[in-house]
């Protein structure tokens, strides 16, 4: 599994969280690797899903489906 931790500069989650988070960004890059993304987005999404974390939201898929949105993609699996 990837990492977001090296994106929490600004803030500190619990366990579940980080894990959660973790599972948005794979999710999240996993869509976007096929479509030869930049590391630049991969920092952008992970910001996105810090950014959403924030608000409380604490779902895997909504994360990753509200990171991707923020692009104007729809997540498809």
């Amino acid at each position: 599994m990837s990492t977001i931790i090296p994106f929490l500069k600004d803030g500190s989650f619990d366990p579940d969280t980080t894990r959660a988070m973790g599972e948005a960004f794979d999710k999240a890059r996993k869509l976007l690797h096929d479509r030869g993304q930049p590391a630049m987005v991969q920092e952008i999404i992970a910001k996105r899903i810090i950014d959403i974390a924030r608000t409380g939201e604490r779902d895997p898929e909504k994360m990753c489906k509200q990171a991707l949105a923020a692009f104007g993609i729809e997540r498809s699996d």
